[in-house]
């Protein structure tokens, strides 16, 4: 029995990335949920992932901390895993921290959706935003190409793996 997600995205106020990866969804999960892989794939190219946090559980953490081409340190976000369905879902946002705390500048929450598709996985990213104008934002920044690389370099990874 599948504990699909009962979320009908909006498009306007949220962005989905969907993609089929020809790998198992349990390596996708392997890759999404140990913080040795994560560092391997999770920010676009030149950018790299410094550190990565992950307390697999609800009400747990998921930090990443990047560093830019140049070196500089950023986007050292805190986020609370919302919900969690072994190789099938993750969601979490930046709306709280770790133990359901409220956020005080919130963005994003994120669901990661892995389904079969054959022997490869059908891979959906979803961002739901709280306005039109985060999403747009978002958008603007460069969402679809910056979510598409790490997809990329995702089913990239998981070959090695």
């Amino acid at each position: 029995m599948s504990s699909t997600l009962l979320l009908k995205p909006d498009p306007k106020l949220d962005l989905v990335l969907e993609r089929v990866i020809d790998a198992p969804r349990e390596l996708l999960w392997t890759a999404w949920t140990t913080p040795e892989h994560v560092r391997q794939w999770f920010t676009p190219k030149p950018w790299i992932v410094t550190d990565c946090e992950i307390d697999l559980r609800p009400g747990g953490l998921f930090r990443t901390r990047m560093q830019s081409p140049d070196g500089k340190e950023v986007n050292d976000r805190h986020c609370c895993y919302l919900d969690i369905v072994p190789n099938e879902r993750l969601v979490w946002t930046d709306a709280l921290l770790p133990g359901y705390r409220p956020s005080g500048d919130p963005f994003i929450t994120a669901v990661i959706s892995l389904q079969p598709e054959g022997k490869a996985t059908r891979y959906t990213a979803t961002a739901i935003h709280r306005d039109e104008a985060t999403r747009k934002n978002h958008e603007e920044m460069g969402f679809f190409d910056g979510w598409g690389t790490v997809a990329d370099q995702l089913a990239a990874y998981v070959r090695t793996i």
